[in-house]
């Protein structure tokens, strides 16, 4: 069986146009099994574009689209959409319904009772509003009822186009529990988030679009390869002067070092937080030079982050962005 019938998503030499403008340009990508992919991209990058032709809301202007492996706009697909989840970035509701109708109402569109219903929304945390209006819901509950609605039937693909906004600290991480739980039962998702720090450790993979344009597409440990960016190592206990003369080329001067707050005793005890900025490839070197001086007293090791790596990927795109628009002012 090749990979394509294997993957849950598969999308091949996919171009999109809407009239000159070109949305999406050459996108291949494949979502597998159990797998979570994070999407991310500047507003305009083509995230909904490319999120429409996997759910079969628009076709490809060039290219090959499979989802459950079928064309989702083929005759006949409706039965396969039917296992897709959906949940858009602002959900809209009928307001004089209650949630719980609301509920039903798309289980009754899906096919499903209304006892799927009902522990949905004990799911989500809406059981003691759910005999309310919707227009009596604040953002975060119209958002918790939309996750409600894409999760009816246990679908076999997951699409989440900001999911977390209007959730409080607490709804967050139990979407991100249901998230890690859906995985493990198989269900595939695709996440578009502007919240990178809390996606980070609920992805498997990460695809990066700018422009249209594929920017990155891997799991963290290979982003940051192909970034190329530094690991921040930092050295506790070494005064800045302290700095073997080999390891100055990587070092940065860190603020908190200079805090005036700091007590003398403290200052003895630790003589500061001396940051190191170092090639992946040279942290062992780095590491094994530090620890051969006796004023050590600890170290701290911090892998480039996904926003950090996200803003690597973007910057130029968004620098070639700026410098067009400039160009069509002057002219």
């Amino acid at each position: 069986m090749n990979e394509i019938s294997q993957a849950v998503v598969s999308l091949e030499a996919v171009y999109k146009y809407y009239g000159s403008v070109q949305a999406l340009q050459n996108i291949s990508m494949t979502l597998n099994t159990g797998e979570v992919l994070g999407l991310f991209g500047h507003n305009g990058a083509g995230k909904s574009t490319l999120m429409k032709l996997i759910l079969g809301v628009i076709g490809p202007s060039r290219g090959t689209v499979l989802s459950l492996g079928h064309s989702p706009r083929a005759s006949g697909s409706h039965h396969y959409r039917q296992q897709f989840g959906y949940l858009p970035e602002n959900v809209s509701f009928y307001d004089h319904l209650s949630g719980r109708e609301v509920l039903r109402y798309f289980a009754k569109l899906k096919g499903f009772n209304r006892k799927e219903a009902e522990r949905l929304l004990e799911e989500v945390g809406l059981q003691a509003a759910a005999g309310r209006a919707v227009k009596t819901y604040s953002k975060g509950m119209r958002q918790r009822l939309g996750l409600a609605q894409a999760l009816l039937g246990t679908p076999k693909l997951l699409v989440l186009d900001e999911p977390t906004v209007g959730l409080d600290p607490i709804a967050t991480h139990d979407f991100y529990l249901t998230v890690d739980r859906l995985k493990s039962q198989g269900c595939s998702v695709i996440l578009c988030s502007h919240v990178l720090p809390g996606v980070e450790n609920h992805i498997d993979r990460a695809m990066i679009l700018g422009g249209g344009q594929q920017l990155a597409m891997g799991n963290l440990e290979e982003l940051r390869r192909t970034s190329r960016l530094p690991i921040e190592i930092k050295a506790i206990g070494i005064a800045a002067n302290e700095i073997d003369t080999s390891l100055l080329q990587y070092h940065r001067e860190n603020p908190d070092t200079h805090n005036e707050s700091q007590s003398p005793s403290h200052e003895a005890n630790n003589k500061g937080q001396q940051s190191l900025f170092v090639p992946m490839d040279e942290k062992m070197t780095v590491v094994r030079q530090l620890t051969t001086d006796h004023r050590l007293h600890d170290i701290e090791i911090k892998q480039p982050s996904l926003q950090e790596i996200y803003s690597h990927f973007t910057r130029q795109v968004t620098k070639d962005e700026n410098a067009k628009v400039e160009a069509n002012h002057h002219e």
